[in-house]
């Protein structure tokens, strides 16, 4: 089942550039998997060592983010988009 992920320009170099990546996965947590077997070190940037979604780290799937849905459980469909989006810190 084909997904359409977002990589944002933080992570382009190690997509070789490609912002956008069709991969497959019925939960979200096999399209991390599958990146990381094309794209190596994906994974860790996304995942800490516990698993989980970094902290700073924020993934929406259909533009609904994965913490209010499944987390890493999340289904996906064919024809889902997922977005991974740094997090922006600062403040005044």
């Amino acid at each position: 089942m084909s997904v359409i992920v977002r990589i944002p320009a933080p992570l382009r170099r190690l997509t070789g550039g490609l912002d956008t990546i069709s991969t497959d996965g019925s939960r979200l947590r096999e399209c991390i998997e599958g990146l990381d077997a094309k794209f190596p070190g994906l994974k860790e940037r996304l995942l800490d060592e516990a698993g989980q979604i970094r902290r700073f780290v924020n993934i929406y799937v259909n533009g609904e983010d994965v913490r209010f849905l499944q987390g890493l459980d999340t289904p996906l469909h064919p024809g889902d988009e997922v977005s991974i989006v740094p997090a922006v810190a600062g403040g005044i």
